[in-house]
């Protein structure tokens, strides 16, 4: 009984693993034009967690989100806040119910969110190292 509890754990953290190994390496954008330089992986959690709605420098911050279930979202709070998405689904119902905070806004896919972030320094987002370009500027690398 021990093995087959022990496979069966061992198979569900391969899967995971699988799943979140399926994104490409991960980058947090600002706008090109953003003053913005660099960010720390728990002043992006922050922001990203709706606990503080500014950059460092104090201008105003709003995340935008990969969707939901996409390996990409899954390994970015997994690797920067240290949240599942069992975890990050509580997280956002707790701030919703207090009424401290809403979820970043969802787009789909990299070519959507870095377009947006391109045309607004308020936003922050992520997407694959890969879909960069010279419209935004990495500030953070996710390991």
């Amino acid at each position: 009984m021990r093995l087959r509890h022990a496979k069966l754990l061992a198979a569900a953290l391969l899967a995971l693993s699988g799943a979140v190994a399926q994104a490409g390496e991960l980058v947090v954008i600002v706008s090109a034009r953003s003053p913005v330089e660099a960010l720390r992986p728990d002043q992006v959690a922050a922001i990203f967690l709706g606990q503080s709605p500014r950059f460092p420098n104090g201008a105003i911050a709003s995340a935008l989100d990969q969707p939901i279930g996409t390996p990409e979202r899954d390994q970015f709070y997994l690797r920067v806040a240290g949240k599942s998405p069992a975890l990050l689904k509580a997280h956002w119902s707790k701030m919703v119910f207090t009424g401290r905070g809403q979820p970043p806004r969802e787009l789909a896919g990299n070519a959507a969110v870095r377009k947006a972030v391109a045309e607004d320094p308020t936003l922050v987002g992520y997407i694959e190292r890969e879909a960069l370009d010279p419209s935004v500027r990495a500030v953070l690398l996710v390991h």
